[in-house]
């Protein structure tokens, strides 16, 4: 599991600097919303950084308990865009 936080939440952080998705394409739903559950391999967002895509995954099994990010922002390497609580 990853590393939880003084309120006992599980940070999901970017890996690099990237701009953030919530969704797949314009024209779907969200991944998840707060208040959504979770497995480990739920995929969560989408980082892009120059045309490539990656899809991420919440990496623990739980309730999303609140997005920090907008979608289409750009985030820093190591920026939290969305705390887990965990199961």
């Amino acid at each position: 599991m990853s590393a939880v936080n003084a309120d006992g939440l599980v940070p999901v952080k970017a890996a690099v600097t990237c701009v953030f998705y919530r969704r797949p394409s314009p024209a779907e739903p969200p991944f998840v919303e707060e208040g959504d559950q979770v497995n480990e391999d739920t995929a969560v967002c989408l980082l892009e950084i120059m045309k490539c895509f990656r899809s991420v995954s919440a990496g623990v099994k739980g309730k999303v308990e609140k997005i920090l990010v907008d979608s289409g922002q750009l985030v820093k390497k190591g920026e939290v865009v969305m705390l887990i609580r965990p199961e």
